[in-house]
C-alpha cells in the first residue's frame, strides 16, 4: 500500500489522514464525476473506473486503523466532497468504505493480508450487505442467510433483496446464521465471481440507479475460511457499527452543502420573493456546520464502546438523514417552477435527499433504536 502511505502524514496521535485526500478526492468530483451525475443517476453507467481513481488518491484507505486507532474524519469529508456533486456516488462511496472498514477491524490474518491492500486502493470494488442483518438486530426482520459448518469453511445459502457497488468481480460482507448451531451469526466475504453467487438486477428505483445495486442469490456457496471476517460475528459488529453508520453521514453533509449553493445561485433572481420562505440558506449553512462538527468529534472514536457514545451516534445519523430531506425541500422551494423541472439539480437532490432518509438504517429504524434504548 505505498501509494496510500504516501497519502498520510504522521503526529503525535499517530496515522492521521493528510488532507489532500480530500481535495484531491474534490478536485476529481469537479472535473471527471460533474459530467457523469446525469448518467449514473439515470442508470446508464456505473462508474467502475472513477471509483478505482478514487481509490488511488486515497479515498478507500484513510480510515483504515493504525495501531488499534481509528479517524473516520478523511473518509467521510472525501464521501461528502463526492456528494457535493452526485449523491449515487457518494454512497457507492460509503459502500467502498465500508468494505474497507470490515476488512481492515477483521481478527483473520490470512483475509486482511489478501484483500486489505486491494479493497483499500480501489484495485478491488464492493460493498455492504448489511441491510438485513442490521434490520434483524433490532426485531424489523429475520436473516435471511443460512450457513452450515463444512470442512475448511461454511456452505450458505438464501437471498438478499438489495446490494450495492456490486458486479461480477466485486466482493462484499454480509452475515449469516448458523443452520447447526440457531441463533449464532457469522460474517464472510462473499465474491461476486463465483458460480454460486447471481446478482440479479432490481427494477428501477426513484434515483439510484447507476449504483451498482442487485438483488442477490446464494446456492450453496462454499464460504472458505480465509473469507470470515468474524466468528462469531457479534463481538465484531459491535466494533464495526459506529464506523458503519458514521460514515454515511458523508452522504448527508454533501447533499445539504450543494443544496445551499443551489438557493444561493437562486437569490439574485428570486431573492425578492424567497426571503419569504421560512428556511433560508444562512440556516442549513448553520445546521450543517454543527452536524459536521459533531460528525468530527464522533468519528475520531469510533471504537468508543459506552452506550452514550452509541446513542449520540445514531442520533446524529437521524439528525443527518432528516436534515438532508429538510434541505432538498428547501431547495426545490427555492428553485420553483425550475426545480421541478426533469433533471434539475434541485429535483435530483430531492430524489437523493429521500435516498440518505431511508438507506439502512432508516429514519423510522434509528427512532426505534433510540426508543428501545
Amino acid at each position: 500500500m505505498g501509494s496510500l502511505a504516501s497519502k498520510l502524514a504522521i503526529d503525535d496521535a499517530g496515522l492521521a489522514p493528510a488532507p489532500s485526500i480530500v481535495d484531491d478526492v474534490a478536485a476529481i468530483a469537479r472535473k471527471d464525476l460533474a459530467p457523469l451525475a446525469a448518467a449514473i443517476d439515470a442508470g446508464d453507467i456505473y462508474p467502475a473506473e472513477l471509483l478505482r481513481r478514487l481509490g488511488e488518491a486515497g479515498a478507500w484507505g484513510s480510515h483504515v486503523p493504525q495501531d488499534g486507532v481509528a479517524d473516520l474524519s478523511c473518509a467521510i469529508e472525501t464521501i461528502s466532497a463526492l456528494g457535493e456533486v452526485c449523491g449515487a456516488t457518494a454512497f457507492m462511496a460509503w459502500c467502498q468504505n465500508t468494505l474497507a472498514w470490515y476488512v481492515a477491524n477483521s481478527d483473520n490474518l490470512a483475509l486482511v493480508d489478501r484483500l486489505l491492500a486491494d479493497v483499500a486502493s480501489g484495485r478491488v470494488l464492493g460493498g455492504t450487505g448489511l441491510s438485513n442483518p442490521m434490520k434483524s438486530f433490532f426485531g424489523i426482520e429475520k436473516l435471511k442467510l443460512k450457513g452450515r459448518k463444512v470442512e475448511g469453511g461454511y456452505v450458505v445459502r438464501g437471498a438478499l433483496p438489495w446490494v450495492s457497488n456490486l458486479g461480477p468481480d466485486h466482493l462484499f460482507g454480509t452475515i449469516f446464521e448458523r443452520e447447526d448451531a440457531p441463533g449464532e451469526i457469522v460474517m464472510f466475504i462473499a465474491d461476486c465471481a463465483d458460480s454460486a453467487v447471481t446478482l440479479q438486477p432490481c427494477q428501477p428505483f426513484l434515483a439510484m440507479d447507476g449504483t451498482g445495486t442487485y438483488g442477490v442469490q446464494f446456492r450453496d456457496l462454499f464460504v472458505p475460511d480465509e473469507l470470515i471476517l468474524a466468528d462469531p460475528a457479534g463481538p465484531f459488529v459491535k466494533k464495526i457499527r459506529a464506523g458503519f453508520i458514521l460514515l454515511q453521514a458523508g452522504m448527508a453533509l454533501g447533499l445539504i452543502r450543494d443544496c445551499i449553493k443551489i438557493m444561493q445561485e437562486v437569490a439574485s433572481p428570486l431573492g425578492h420573493v424567497n426571503r419569504y420562505l421560512p428556511q433560508q440558506p444562512v440556516d442549513f449553512g448553520e445546521l450543517a456546520s454543527e452536524l459536521a462538527r459533531e460528525t468530527a468529534t464522533l468519528a475520531r472514536d469510533p471504537f468508543n464502546a459506552d452506550d452514550t457514545y452509541w446513542r449520540k451516534v445514531v442520533a446524529l445519523r437521524l439528525r443527518a438523514g432528516e436534515a438532508s430531506v429538510a434541505a432538498a425541500h428547501a431547495a426545490m422551494l427555492h428553485c420553483g417552477a425550475r426545480g421541478y423541472l426533469r433533471g434539475h439539480r434541485a429535483e435530483r437532490r430531492l430524489r437523493e435527499a429521500y435516498f440518505v432518509a431511508i438507506v439502512t438504517p432508516a429514519t423510522k429504524q434509528l427512532r426505534k433504536m433510540l426508543a428501545d434504548g
